[in-house]
């Protein structure tokens, strides 16, 4: 018994001394690998970004599987004991489960990265970073019809991708089909005002109509659907007796529907006011 406890103090000793071993070689790796990212004059500032975010993922996932990898022998010892010790922390890290199953969900499912806009639940805007635990976004608002920056930064556990729909702003395309609704009332001329928002449409959709319509035929083609049709549409909706809305299906670049959306409104209220 005596000559076994130097035996086990010497393994864990060499043990601890391959885990500082590997954390500090994971440690110059990303270093390098961060810097090389970081003076690469050909990337955006969004690949690097992402790029950033990736590299530093996989150095956790690296020295996690490394350090089970090299405890490995002292871990089976205690494999009856985890068992029942496994069924204790599952209880009591749920979420925490959750929030890693919810990465494994967006990694699995390529879900969403860096730099793209989504809607999960109450939350919205711009992803700037995520890791197995939580999505951390850009707020954009104020509400689910503005596309404006409120400046605030929005932190969302993983695991909410298991119990909210998400929606996918930007679906890596250049260009869009989005969906403005203007109100009036009952009383109002709607032929005039449809037809004003229509040709408010019209004129500043007109400079990327061309992309536009050969981005939903590559779109048609790739994904073997019919694309619909990029022109402005208007449908008519009556959400009270009292009240009309047209809503506007029109086409817009993805880092521009603001500024697209906005000019419309101007437009179309000038045409109607005049």
């Amino acid at each position: 018994m005596q000559e076994l406890l130097p035996a086990i103090g010497s393994s864990v000793f060499f043990d601890l001394l391959k885990s500082l071993l590997l954390l500090f070689l994971l440690l110059i790796v990303r270093t390098v690998l961060v810097r090389s990212i970081t003076r690469n004059q050909t990337l955006t500032i969004e690949a690097k970004r992402r790029w950033i975010v990736t590299i530093r993922n996989s150095m956790v996932l690296g020295l996690f599987m490394g350090l089970v990898v090299i405890w490995a022998h002292e871990l089976e010892a205690f494999a009856v004991s985890l068992v029942a010790l496994a069924a204790a922390l599952v209880l009591a890290t749920k979420e925490l489960i959750l929030c890693w199953s919810g990465a494994a969900l967006r990694v699995g499912g390529s879900v969403y990265a860096v730099g793209d806009r989504i809607q999960l639940g109450a939350y919205r805007g711009v992803v700037l970073d995520h890791d197995v635990f939580a999505t951390k976004l850009l707020e954009i608002g104020p509400g689910q019809t503005s596309h404006l920056y409120t400046g605030r930064i929005v932190v969302f556990p993983n695991s909410l991708l298991f119990t909210n729909p998400l929606i996918k702003e930007s679906p890596s395309q250049e260009y869009g089909l989005y969906v403005l609704s203007v109100p009036l009332q009952s009383s109002e001329n709607w032929q005039v005002a449809e037809q004003a928002l229509l040709d408010a449409a019209k004129a500043e959709c007109a400079p990327f109509m061309d992309q536009m319509g050969r981005q939903m035929k590559l779109l048609e083609q790739r994904n073997l659907l019919e694309a619909p049709s990029p022109d402005p549409r208007i449908t008519i909706q009556f959400p009270e007796a009292d009240r009309i809305h047209l809503v506007l299906r029109f086409p817009a670049p993805d880092r521009g529907r603001s500024r697209v959306e906005q000019a419309i409104l101007r437009r179309y209220l000038t045409a109607v006011r005049n």
